[in-house]
């Protein structure tokens, strides 16, 4: 799939390597880069999946990375449904007024 100038995309770069981070890091975090993905419109006129590519983020800054995804879509969500938390606001009340 390709992508055209102006198209909604997702981006990905590596800031700094693990041997760039800085010596006060903890080491399991230097053991990894410090990694970027961010979003923005294509400044190029075209690129596929993996191009080096320019993007214009929504505030207007221009940055560069790999292109990762196209039109990217919100995925994240609050986790699994944990029944034991349904009650615990009835139950709170009813302490709490029985507190009274």
């Amino acid at each position: 799939m390709k992508a055209i100038k102006g198209d909604w995309v997702r981006i990905y770069d590596i800031i700094l390597t693990s041997e760039e981070r800085a010596p006060q890091v903890p080491d399991d975090t230097k053991q990894v880069p410090l990694e970027m993905w961010n979003k923005g419109f294509l400044v190029n006129d075209e690129a596929e999946i993996g191009d080096k590519v320019t993007v214009e983020t929504y505030i207007g800054r221009k940055i560069e990375g790999e292109l990762i995804e196209i039109n990217p879509a919100y995925d994240h969500n609050y986790g699994k449904c944990i029944p034991e938390l349904l009650y615990i606001g009835r139950q709170t009340r009813e302490l709490l007024k029985e507190g009274e």
